[in-house]
């Protein structure tokens, strides 16, 4: 045994009886969920149990990175500990999640932050398929891109809430970092002919692709996952994309981080049927319907400054009653449970034509 040995003898026998400890402790919290499952199973048929719930994941996510001593970090610790809960709540239900696809795109990641490798996702072809798969009950959750730090609002999913009455349940931030990724590391790969991505991933990496690859074609696809296909079939091909889909379809990744815009993060939804409860650290958004007529706007914020609630964002979309009236999507903080809060929607209510609550959710717990 060489001296190194020597040396790593009793910190590894000591790893091996945390091991033997974290086994024990994980199976017991496992057990732990069963039995919730099973109290939820015994309630009246006339309540659906529900067995997923954001607000309670999101206070022990909360507690665990405000007590977490290091070294790891809080990211590293809610990281964790979700493939925990995702693991025990597969044994009291096995949640289905449909999400904006194909395979190795950023709504998948997102997915997976929120719900943990133990769901059963599944890649939808369109926005509009994923609120389908949801309202139908084919699936408990979906999830839905709503914003982008640089391309702003993604349009179709607002207007997708136009039309149906499901809720938001949870949100998720995620930082986009777009990598160069090509089919093969051997030495004698062809030289690079076409580079292949969306159209924003193109746009958010210009001034890098210009730098290194000036002159080389740039084409746009529909999905970063099927410039990582392109890139896997066509030889000379290299794409831009996610970590994500170059381990899908098993790319080399040639440089990571290129975005011009080291910033640059998603937001996500998280579409179901249920209400959330509150869990201390909340968002409200809320769709509003108003006349085309001066000062309509005004009497809608100013229930915000009264009541002393903080107004996050707010968008504008066309009405689909063509009649040039205006839908406004407001997000504010706070719960719809608060005194508050609640004031604000009823004050909102005598002025506008319509006010509907999307839904009162977890802020994200770790940001981008």
């Amino acid at each position: 045994m060489s001296v190194d040995d020597e040396a790593l003898k009793p910190l590894r026998e000591r790893i091996d009886s945390i091991d033997r400890q974290l086994l024990t402790l994980i199976n017991a919290r496992a057990q732990c969920a069963l039995e919730v499952g099973e109290i939820k199973q015994g309630q009246p048929m006339s309540e659906a149990p529900i067995f997923y719930r954001p607000e309670r994941e999101a206070q022990i996510l909360t507690r665990l990175m405000a007590e977490n001593p290091g070294p790891l970090t809080d990211a590293d610790v809610a990281g964790l500990f979700r493939e925990v809960i995702s693991c025990c709540l597969n044994l009291e239900q096995p949640l289905t999640v449909a999400y904006f696809g194909p395979e190795g795109t950023y709504t998948e990641a997102a997915a997976i932050k929120q719900f943990g490798h133990f769901a059963n996702t599944t890649p939808m072809a369109s926005i509009d398929e994923v609120f389908r798969e949801v309202e139908s009950q084919a699936v408990h959750y979906g999830v839905v891109p709503v914003e982008n730090s640089t391309e702003g609002m993604v349009n179709h999913t607002l207007d997708c809430f136009l039309s149906t009455r499901l809720r938001i349940c949870a949100e998720v931030e995620l930082p986009i970092h777009h990598a160069f990724m090509q089919a093969s590391s051997d030495s004698d790969i062809p030289p690079i002919t076409e580079i292949v991505s969306h159209a924003q991933s193109l746009a958010q990496c210009r001034g890098w692709l210009d730098q290194h690859y000036p002159g080389i074609p740039r084409v746009a696809v529909a999905s970063n996952a099927e410039a990582a296909k392109q890139a896997l079939a066509r030889p000379g091909v290299a794409a831009v994309a996610g970590e994500m889909a170059a381990e899908r379809y098993n790319l080399h990744v040639l440089s990571t981080r290129i975005e011009d815009n080291p910033d640059n993060k998603t937001r996500f939804l998280i579409i179901g049927k249920q209400m959330v409860g509150p869990s201390g650290n909340d968002k409200t958004s809320i769709l509003v319907s108003v006349k085309n007529e001066p000062g309509a706007l005004l009497r809608v914020l100013e229930p915000f400054q009264r009541f002393d609630i903080s107004l996050s964002r707010i968008e504008t979309r066309p009405a689909r009653s063509g009649d040039w009236s205006y839908v406004f999507f407001i997000d504010f903080d706070g719960h719809q449970s608060q005194t508050n809060a609640q004031s604000v929607i009823d004050a909102i209510s005598d002025v506008a034509l319509e006010v509907r609550t999307l839904g009162s959710y977890p802020k994200a717990v770790v940001p981008a």
